[in-house]
């Protein structure tokens, strides 16, 4: 701690300044009175946005719009890890080996369906890249695919779970990639206790949440699959509030009534999937707002590292992202703008804090090229569907 700002706290000023710049109420009001991107344009350059798009010709298109966040975002990170000394440069890393899986996972899903090389790397997010991401869309088997690309990369021990599959088929993916999650969690929690002090609190608190939303997730979107229960326990994440004796009970459910038992003893997730408690909130909302919560209490405390995840891939970096991509899209014409989905999580951002940032995540980016979101997933469909890519 007595070192602490000598190491950290330019960074740390940088985080909290981002977090001074977020989209107020009036700000999303003019939003809304948009008629074309060019309008967006014009009132987000009074933003912290700036102008990110002033070298873009009309009309700007909603691709153009989250790719350019998108690079924006990936400025700031890397300039953050550029100027980071340890343990936050391995921190930092941290955070891309998320964006790794899913772009490995991405390339895996778009080769099985003959999708050429150059879509899928155009899809892939910039955090997530390495040199060798290319050779991934030639690979026939995951043996191959460790042999001669992950075993160089940071997610090669991450493998060793799930390396003896053989066929590239989407029941399989999926499998690997929850199976890769699994080891990227466990691995960063036990990287944040053993930095210790506020920064294992904090990540701890972010980290357990991510570990049990994934296990709901997993156990809700096996139940109607032939996943068998031995199986989908070598998923779940060893780390988390429901670990061990909530994650025992999910082994076991082969309903959604089970699922709502096994979890009804975790005040958190109690409504999650009660019928009757809001049916306007999905479980990804639900999470969303825990999650959110996590990032505000982030920024009250000090001397850690906890602030930088929230910046760059949590609620706290993307909600008004989200939002903006949602008001281009219907300023294009491309969709109807869903103003209830949009008014509640900026309910949520302004209740908690979030911060607006210039940058999108994977999610934005995806989803204004029609692709598949990278996210950590909610709900029953889907992470990848073949119709996605």
């Amino acid at each position: 701690m007595m070192t602490y700002n000598i190491d950290v706290g330019y960074l740390e000023g940088l985080l909290r300044g981002y977090r001074a710049g977020i989209l107020n109420s009036t700000d999303y009001a003019n939003l809304t009175q948009c008629e074309t991107i060019d309008d967006m344009k014009m009132h987000l350059s009074s933003t912290d946005y700036g102008n990110f798009l002033q070298n873009e010709p009309s009309p700007i298109s909603t691709t153009t719009l989250a790719q350019k966040t998108t690079e924006k975002l990936v400025e700031e990170f890397n300039f953050l890890r550029m100027q980071a000394v340890e343990p936050l440069a391995t921190f930092l890393d941290y955070i891309t080996y998320g964006y790794m899986i899913d772009n490995i996972i991405l390339v895996l899903t778009g080769t099985s369906h003959n999708r050429s090389s150059e879509e899928l790397l155009e899809k892939c997010h910039p955090l997530g890249l390495f040199d060798s991401m290319a050779t991934l869309c030639v690979t026939q088997s995951t043996s191959e695919l460790y042999r001669t690309v992950l075993v160089d990369t940071p997610l090669g021990p991450y493998f060793g779970d799930c390396i003896s599959l053989e066929d590239l088929d989407e029941v399989n993916i999926e499998i690997i990639r929850n199976t890769l999650y699994k080891a990227y969690l466990e691995d960063f929690h036990a990287f944040c206790m053993k930095v210790g002090g506020e920064t294992a609190e904090v990540m701890g608190d972010i980290l357990k949440l991510e570990a049990d939303r994934r296990a709901i997730n997993i156990t809700v979107n096996s139940l109607d699959t032939d996943l068998d229960l031995k199986s989908r326990e070598k998923l779940y994440p060893t780390i988390g509030l429901l670990y061990p004796e909530g994650t025992s009970r999910l082994i076991k459910a082969t309903d959604l009534d089970a699922v709502r038992s096994a979890i009804d003893a975790f005040p958190d997730y109690r409504g999650l999937l009660s019928e009757g408690y809001d049916d306007d909130k999905t479980i990804e909302d639900q999470f969303f707002e825990l999650e959110v919560n996590l990032n505000r209490l982030a920024f009250e405390q000090q001397f850690h590292y906890g602030a930088r995840p929230d910046m760059q891939r949590a609620p706290t970096r993307t909600c008004p992202r989200r939002h903006a991509s949602a008001l281009a899209h219907r300023a294009a014409g491309h969709s109807p703008l869903d103003i209830h989905s949009t008014a509640t999580a900026r309910s949520a951002e302004e209740k908690f804090g979030c911060r607006a940032a210039a940058g999108v995540d994977a999610v934005v980016s995806q989803l204004g090229r029609g692709g598949a979101a990278p996210a950590f997933p909610c709900g029953r469909s889907k992470i990848i569907k073949s119709a996605d890519l």
